[in-house]
């Protein structure tokens, strides 16, 4: 990681996971072509889980054993550091380059990379462990119906877990004051 002084702790890194709202799973294909993919994962423990169709370019560039990256990012948001007046006399202001490209002409963001090995889940309770994972995270007022829902699914569904191997973690935010909050949780 290039930005050290943004580099936040795995705790960190794991929430980022579980706030977000999908990440981004990347792999070679075969081929030799990248393939990158938004999916909606939940984690447990060390564990990513995601679902599919049965057939798809997902089931074809993924098979046990596989190498995947994935990215997650969560509070994103463009700061607002200057009232109107502010930002004025900042655009008169030949020096004020620099304070502009950094903390107007930016955003604000909570981010995890994870690398991990894939395997697809096969056995009926397995799957049905990963599927409650997911539902858990997206859908946790409807778990009444998780069973019903998931048993007649299973068939026509493929249930997928990343064993995570490396995760890093990486803010960038502003206090109050305008200043950036450095990477002040390691470990």
């Amino acid at each position: 990681m290039r930005r050290k002084d943004r580099e936040m702790n795995r705790e960190f890194a794991l929430d980022v996971i579980d706030q977000s709202h999908y990440g981004v799973l990347a792999c070679v294909t075969p081929e030799g072509k990248p393939y990158a993919i938004p999916l909606s994962i939940a984690r447990e423990g060390n564990r990513l889980f995601f679902h599919s169709a049965a057939s798809g370019a997902k089931v074809d560039y993924l098979p046990d054993g596989q190498e995947v990256s994935l990215s997650f990012v969560s509070h994103v948001q463009v700061p607002e550091l200057f009232t109107a007046d502010e930002l004025a006399a900042l655009k008169n202001d030949p020096n004020a380059a620099s304070k502009l490209g950094s903390k107007v002409f930016t955003t604000e963001f909570e981010s995890a990379c994870a690398q991990g090995t894939i395997r697809e889940l096969t056995e009926r309770e397995d799957k049905l462990e990963g599927l409650r994972v997911i539902c858990q995270k997206f859908t946790p007022d409807k778990m009444a119906y998780f069973e019903t829902a998931a048993i007649g699914a299973l068939h026509i569904t493929k249930v997928y877990e990343i064993e995570i191997l490396s995760l890093t973690g990486k803010r960038k935010r502003f206090d109050t004051q305008g200043n950036e909050l450095k990477g002040l949780i390691k470990g």
